[in-house]
């Protein structure tokens, strides 16, 4: 992971956020268990906070590159320029069934291989297969001309798939603020009756904490969220207010912010891109 300069740190963020018996525990059942990997990928996400499953992927792959395959944006890319469908966009759709599929395509890869003379390919190998053979392409396909493509069928969003793309945002301002090295957190009390989806906050010298407000807006009523917001610009350590959503969402709550009367505050501007 040649993004962290100090290892450690991530270690120790590991073990805190998680207990060192607990992550033990969850290691030794997913990459030794005889349970389904299905059961043991699903469990292992549900309980260990911290590690995803382009690391967990990994870890299963060293430990039997007969069964496992590296699962991660790369391995997502391949597969769809291989015409293979349904291939996860979000976090909460690498899930343990996904993984068993992708596992058993890669191993028809690999037979595949095995069969135009690679001796002895393993799941590992399909890996390296598709970075160093098919990602080029991939690469090459997607920086083209765009213009002749079909339009891809848009899937309804469910309202179990809206909750985990909440969720999901949610733990990625709490990873980005981390970064950034504020403390941050998801599920914040910041004054009275109301609850944040996240926060950043910050020491300034001897002076008090600034902090910024996260609400997340992936579908529905944005009233909630736009009184959330209005209501934290009543604590004075709070320095701005931030509604992450997409495009349409993001209109819908600059037009409704906009047009409401007595909230000179509460002009909201798109000051990011969409997520």
């Amino acid at each position: 992971m040649l993004i962290w300069g100090n290892k450690k740190y991530v270690v120790d963020k590991l073990i805190t956020d998680n207990g060192f018996d607990n992550v033990k525990k969850q290691l030794v059942d997913l990459l030794y268990s005889d349970t389904a990997i299905e059961k043991r990928w699903d469990a292992f996400l549900k309980n260990v906070k911290g590690l995803g499953p382009a690391t967990i992927s990994e870890l299963l792959t060293y430990v039997n590159p007969q069964e496992y395959v590296i699962f991660n944006k790369t391995t997502v890319l391949c597969y769809a320029y291989l015409d293979i469908p349904d291939m996860p966009k979000y976090n909460y759709q690498y899930t343990g069934k996904k993984y068993a599929e992708v596992c058993n395509i890669a191993k028809e890869i690999a037979n595949l291989l095995v069969e135009s003379g690679e001796k002895d390919a393993d799941l590992l190998a399909v890996d390296y297969f598709l970075w160093d053979e098919i990602l080029p392409l991939a690469e090459k396909k997607g920086s083209g001309d765009k213009t002749q493509e079909a339009p891809v069928a848009v899937k309804p969003v469910s309202a179990k798939d809206t909750k985990s793309l909440h969720d999901e945002m949610k733990e990625k301002l709490v990873a980005i603020g981390e970064l950034l090295s504020f403390e941050s957190r998801a599920e914040v009390r910041i004054t009275d009756g109301v609850v944040v989806d996240a926060v950043w906050e910050a020491k300034i010298g001897n002076m008090d904490k600034a902090i910024y407000v996260f609400e997340v807006q992936s579908k529905g009523s944005i009233d909630s969220l736009i009184l959330n917001l209005k209501k934290a610009q009543n604590n004075a350590a709070v320095q701005a207010v931030v509604a992450v959503a997409d495009e349409e969402q993001l209109a819908k709550i600059i037009k409704e912010s906009n047009r409401r009367k007595g909230s000179p505050n509460m002009g909201f501007r798109r000051c990011f891109g969409s997520v």
